[in-house]
């Protein structure tokens, strides 16, 4: 039973940690005292493992994951609340004091939902880099990491870090095709990106609609694949039909292809689909100074948010 814990709560992570003490050592007892909560945890700066404050432990501004499943966390809180945190989360010192988390933040938000004072800690003093490159290893172990926060994490490897796409294929035991075409997904529209980050659309809904050059064809291509229900083949059909060259409506003469957005519109697009938390259309007039926005809602949950903020 111990064996089956330790799997559902910490796969991958033992590339991560030195070894646990022996059966017999006990870690030295958390300090609790009047004095300033610095001065309190000092010793514990010198030490690798021991129980730490939940209050002290702050997620990683290199963490890759970004969305957590609330029912996932209450299944996880009530494990945790019956039976502890068995594995120990991994951190790194922070500057401000506390300890930045690499691995394990999804343990230690279910924790503090436990209502458990502290969890086990193995301190890593590792670079930026060392840090970012763990958590995200650790998340692709677990397979945690969707489409987009995959596709954003390598970009960033390549972005900040210099990494070439061999250089992080290399690090993240993939090939590098599969790399590349998981950062081609950072070219859709936003309200795509989100579509595909809500599961409406997998990768290789994701990966046909990339055919289509236009981000307005991209969108309306999605929204379709989405309201239909269409399968991956379908799509790719749909998106070889969109890039013939000589369809019946060219043919005729009645309708011309559609001008792309503006780059404010996309842009306009980006952030508003950032701070309302699902996807929004920005449409354009003819004349490029009136239009409308489209606000498409995800769930019941998440109309309720829009409708909170919006009125």
């Amino acid at each position: 039973m111990a064996d089956l814990k330790k799997r559902g709560l910490g796969r991958g992570l033992d590339a991560l940690m030195p070894p646990r003490p022996p059966p017999g050592a006990t870690a030295p007892p958390v300090a609790v005292a009047a004095a300033p909560a610095t001065a309190a945890r000092a010793p514990e700066r010198n030490r690798t493992y021991f129980p730490a404050g939940v209050e002290e432990l702050y997620p990683s501004p290199e963490q890759p994951r970004r969305k957590f499943n609330e029912t996932e966390l209450s299944e996880l809180a009530d494990t945790l609340r019956a039976h502890g945190v068995i594995t120990p989360l991994v951190v790194r010192p922070r500057k401000e004091g506390g300890y930045y988390l690499i691995a394990g933040e999804r343990r230690w938000r279910a924790a503090q939902r436990a209502g458990l004072r502290e969890v086990p800690v193995v301190v890593q003093d590792v670079s930026e880099q060392e840090a970012f490159e763990r958590a995200l290893v650790e998340n692709l172990q677990r397979t945690d990491l969707g489409p987009i926060e995959e596709a954003t994490a390598f970009q960033r490897l390549v972005d900040t870090f210099g990494l070439s796409h061999d250089d992080v294929a290399a690090r993240m035991g993939k090939d590098r095709s599969s790399v590349a075409n998981t950062i081609r997904l950072l070219k859709l529209p936003a309200p795509v990106r989100q579509l595909v980050d809500d599961k409406r659309l997998s990768m290789g809904h994701a990966r046909a609609l990339l055919g289509l050059e236009d981000a307005a064809a991209i969108e309306r291509a999605a929204r379709q694949v989405v309201d239909k229900a269409m399968s991956v083949r379908a799509t790719e059909a749909l998106v070889k039909k969109a890039r013939t060259p000589e369809s019946a409506d060219q043919a005729d003469g009645k309708e011309k292809v559609k001008p792309g957005k503006s780059a404010s519109a996309r842009d306009l697009e980006e952030r508003l689909t950032r701070a309302l938390g699902g996807p929004v259309a920005v449409v354009e007039d003819a004349s490029g100074k009136s239009g409308q926005l489209e606000i498409r809602y995800v769930d019941l949950d998440h109309l309720d948010r829009l409708l909170d903020l919006l009125l």
